[in-house]
């Protein structure tokens, strides 16, 4: 049985057309999926979706093999927000991260555990009284991730998770997300992360699945790219090596 399965799904609003159209796909434990298209593509509605909080108007999302509800709790699936500061609301990094395992109901002692566990997996220890206004945009990246960590899901739908960081904190989020075992969707314009990340890549444009497949082949596919808005990541673009040379430092 398959994690995750969408079969046929079509969302939208009233009124208005499809966001997404027709969508068929499944996730087994553990996989790793990047999802790429241009903005308005439908990303960002898919994992709403997955999520519960939109409901298909046809088809069916199943997780586990039980259809998702619209509203329903699932701490299975979690959601990593694009913008860090749409999704951490406490005062202090302790209470946003305890904040989900919190209202699991669950003892004091295995949320404390819980808590550290998180805070340790993604390098915030020694943080956690330090103001959520006070923290950087890579430590509020980790600190999105932590809080949903603590809630022990199966999938995790990251939103471009690399977005605005420096590249000191887009390599250590890399580490961080490859280190771990969960199920992953991850939403991102940046190629390269989902190039080291991702074995498999789905192309998504206009609400539709455009092509699915292992990461390399799609991505290193110049005309799909090209077709849907996307350009081949440079460490797929062949080069020639005559015009591709770096020059000896001068000696001192």
């Amino acid at each position: 049985m398959s994690l995750l399965e969408l079969e046929q799904v079509e969302v939208g609003w009233p009124g208005q057309g499809a966001v997404l159209s027709g969508l068929t796909l499944a996730l087994g434990q553990g996989a790793r999926v990047g999802v790429v298209g241009p903005n308005g593509a439908g990303k960002t509605s898919l994992f709403h979706t997955i999520a519960g909080i939109l409901a298909p108007q046809q088809g069916q999302v199943r997780l586990r093999g039980q259809p998702v509800r619209q509203g329903q709790f699932m701490p299975a699936v979690a959601l990593v927000f694009q913008q860090a500061d749409d999704q951490l609301f406490c005062p202090t990094l302790i209470e946003d991260v305890s904040f989900g395992a919190r209202n699991l109901g669950l003892p004091a002692p295995e949320i404390a555990a819980r808590v550290a566990e998180a805070l340790h997996a993604c390098g915030l220890n020694g943080l956690e009284d330090r103001p959520i206004t006070q923290l950087s945009g890579g430590e509020k990246r980790r600190a999105c991730i932590a809080g949903a960590l603590v809630m022990q899901p199966d999938l995790m739908l990251l939103d471009e998770p690399s977005a605005a960081l420096d590249l000191r904190s887009r390599r250590r989020l890399i580490r961080l997300l490859a280190g771990m075992e969960h199920a992953m969707l991850i939403a991102s314009h940046d190629l390269e992360l989902l190039l080291d990340l991702c074995p498999r890549v789905i192309v998504l444009d206009a609400g539709r699945i455009c092509a699915d497949g292992p990461a390399h082949e799609v991505l290193g596919d110049a005309a799909l790219m090209d077709a849907h808005g996307q350009e081949v990541p440079h460490s797929l673009t062949p080069h020639n090596p005559a015009r591709h040379q770096h020059r000896p430092q001068a000696k001192v």
